[in-house]
């Protein structure tokens, strides 16, 4: 269990910081640093609150980073990757009546 997380935190990684080497490099050491400090760690109750984290954190990674890229010294553009687009479902105040066929 503890190792699958791992690599996927790993993987999730690659992909969310994907062309960014100072990102990828900042995320892998501090997966591995986290991973390190609590190697030793015994109870079962920390674990499972340690790896209940480290799923938290590749959920987020997956579905709320967004990669930005500078193309001058005004502009910012977004560079969303696929499974973060979503349909955008408009919000009506009130429900719209089904027209019966």
């Amino acid at each position: 269990m503890v190792l699958k997380l791992f690599k996927s935190l790993h993987r999730t990684r690659q992909e969310v910081f994907k062309n960014d080497t100072r990102a990828l490099e900042a995320a892998r050491q501090k997966i591995n640093e986290e991973f390190k400090n609590h190697q030793d760690e015994t109870s079962e109750e920390k674990i499972n609150e340690l790896l209940k984290i480290a799923s938290d954190v590749e959920v987020i990674l997956r579905t709320s980073v967004i990669q930005a890229v500078h193309t001058d010294s005004n502009r910012i553009v977004l560079v969303p990757r696929k499974d973060l687009l979503q349909d955008n479902t408009p919000y009506f105040d009130k429900p719209t009546k089904k027209h019966e066929s």
